[in-house]
């Protein structure tokens, strides 16, 4: 077995054992913060987000106004469409998303749509001193522009064949199936370096299709294009938010929480997510215990707390102490896990 895979392999059988753990113990969900796959410097902590690709192109039809073009043609188009609606919606996902990840703060200023000089294909590149400006303005440590958006919309609508599982035959039948096309750039301008930070370019495709027995019932529950050109406004934001937000990863770990009245206490502050409390609880434990046991499982949960406050260091050297001060099987379990781990934080680094 390789190094990689037995290394995979302990830490996946460690979560098994840790999440069935003896009845002594408490199960709870944590989660892991995971660092971005292109960070951004700690010196940028908010963002100001604008949208410099929106020109007098771009349009806000309504849903029906919109659908209506594409039924004139008998859903039957392929065409630009620069939609306000999805831009914008671009803009206000991604703010919620880069705060909910913990990571950035953000300010979107009532006059996002910026105007700029561009090229054949997207927004040129911000004066410095405009970035300064906006910054000053807005108290934030860098800008966020959207410097390209275009979507494209070709739908089709056609006769088929499918199969009627009720009458056992084959019937006539209509399908429509309809593709979003997005291309979008994203730069980071830090008003500090004077340089673009981040610079993501992304282009995705989104598809629906759906089939029913006549026209009427497909388009009744057909996703209507206004809809799928903000779901691809949406896309957008995840797309950029996965590349400079932090996100998090749901693992289950166990505490000690039976034994002395002062474990069992301590263990239900963990409840409401305050661990501080549980925390002094525990150190006092594991310092005031005569029992060699009930200090073992104090030191346990501490170690627990290292880790999910990102310690890993921290929640060995308890772990230990705790492994060495009384033998319990989870306690070994729980080493494994925390050595695999920061193996793997080694391997992230190089």
């Amino acid at each position: 077995m390789s190094i990689f895979k037995q290394t995979n392999y302990i830490l996946l059988v460690s979560i098994v054992l840790l999440s069935y753990a003896c009845s002594s113990t408490k199960r709870i969900m944590v989660e892991f913060p995971q660092k971005p796959k292109n960070e951004i410097s700690q010196d940028i902590q908010s963002l100001l987000i604008v949208n410099r690709a929106v020109d007098n192109t771009y349009t806000d039809l309504s849903a029906d106004s919109l659908q209506r073009i594409f039924y004139k043609k008998d859903f039957q188009l392929d065409t630009v469409i620069n939609d306000l609606t999805a831009a914008d919606t671009t803009i206000k996902v991604l703010g919620q998303l880069l705060f909910e990840s913990g990571r950035f703060d953000y300010v979107i200023p009532e006059n996002r749509f910026l105007r700029a000089s561009r090229n054949a294909f997207f927004a040129n590149a911000m004066d410095w001193q405009e970035v300064k400006e906006l910054c000053d303005l807005y108290q934030t440590d860098a800008v966020v522009a959207v410097d390209m958006f275009e979507t494209q919309v070709a739908t089709n609508l056609e006769d088929e064949t499918v199969f009627d599982p009720l009458q056992g035959v084959f019937v006539s039948a209509v399908g429509a199936q309809m593709v979003v096309v997005y291309n979008v750039l994203f730069r980071v301008y830090d008003p500090v370096q004077q340089q673009v930070v981040v610079r993501e370019a992304f282009k995705d495709t989104l598809l629906w299709e759906n089939t029913a027995f006549d026209v009427r019932s497909l388009f009744t529950d057909f996703t209507p294009v206004k809809q799928a050109l903000t779901e691809a406004g949406i896309a957008v934001a995840l797309d950029f938010s996965d590349k400079i937000s932090t996100s998090w990863r749901s693992e289950y770990r166990v505490i000690f929480d039976k034994g002395s009245t002062a474990l069992k206490e301590s263990a239900l502050l963990t409840n409401d997510g305050d661990w501080t409390p549980a925390i002094e609880a525990w150190q006092n434990i594991a310092s005031d215990s005569g029992s060699k046991s009930e200090k073992s499982k104090a030191l346990f949960n501490l170690a627990v707390a290292c880790e999910i406050q990102g310690d890993i260091d921290c929640a060995i050297q308890y772990a230990l102490e705790s492994y060495n001060t009384a033998y319990h099987p989870v306690t070994y379990q729980y080493l494994e896990l925390l050595e695999s781990r920061k193996k793997q934080q080694k391997n992230n680094t190089k």
